[in-house]
């Protein structure tokens, strides 16, 4: 666990639920994935339950709330359905975040700024059950605004461009991404990070000081394949805990 302040990794979980469903039956268990990340120092856990199903079941989510000691951040789209099952189960968190059925991952960010009476009511209600919700947009100024103005305390900063990208675009990127979680900070905003990021692009993201929290999962868990569960998050771990201290010391508060 990390320290109190300390930037948090949040280990997300959705595919060893992939692997397990590509044959069927109960191996891998996405659950015994979860307790492995609490012993190699993440401090939360993701779960994607999808409308499809395609990875993370409600099965998982029932005993993912029963039996991890560590907070649950339930991503969900923003529907009838999904509302429900997170007030049933009440996690730690909720990340609302746009869902397309044919996608093979989130591509993008939760259009905010144009949804928002839409969306103020589902986070209302999030919020009144004492669920922290949080809503998964791009490193966009505008989409920010609208995430404050319809009472959601924290965003999660889609990274996947900047990950993605390459020589200078992957500067202009990370520059986007440090602007929109200054903003975030200025505006009274927890800001959060995640998708794609990997060993070699963790580094910067986490150098960031208004950023508190990143969720990682598909590159830990292709990792995993090589050396392991535990090794592959401890490793990113460190990379984030190095990237910080040393930000922390070049740039004293």
């Amino acid at each position: 666990m990390t320290a109190k302040g300390a930037l948090r990794l949040g280990v997300n979980i959705d595919h060893v639920a992939t692997i397990r469903n590509a044959r069927g039956g109960i191996h891998p268990d996405p659950v015994r994935a979860a307790r492995l990340a609490e012993q190699a120092g993440a401090d939360g856990i993701t779960a994607h339950l999808r409308e499809d199903r395609r990875h993370i079941s409600d099965h998982d989510i029932e005993r993912l709330v029963s039996e991890i000691a560590l907070p649950l951040n339930f991503e969900m789209a923003a529907t009838d359905e999904m509302l429900a099952i997170a007030l049933r189960h009440r996690p730690h968190a909720a990340c609302i975040v746009p869902e397309k059925r044919e996608e093979r991952t989130t591509e993008g960010g939760l259009e905010v700024a144009g949804a928002m009476e839409a969306l103020r009511p589902m986070v209302g209600r999030l919020g009144d059950a004492g669920i922290r919700v949080s809503l998964f947009i791009e490193a966009d100024l505008r989409q920010l605004d609208a995430a404050r103005a319809i009472g959601a305390p924290v965003v999660e900063l889609h990274t996947g461009a900047y990950c993605d990208a390459v020589g200078a675009d992957r500067g202009r990127e990370l520059a986007r991404i440090q602007a929109a979680a200054a903003h975030a900070a200025a505006i009274g905003l927890e800001c959060h990070a995640g998708h794609g990021l990997a060993f070699d692009t963790v580094g910067a993201v986490a150098a960031i000081p208004s950023i508190v929290e990143l969720n990682i999962g598909h590159f830990l868990v292709g990792e995993a394949i090589f050396v392991g569960l535990e090794q592959s998050i401890c490793m990113m771990r460190t990379l984030m805990d190095q990237a910080r201290a040393t930000a922390t010391a070049n740039h004293p508060a």
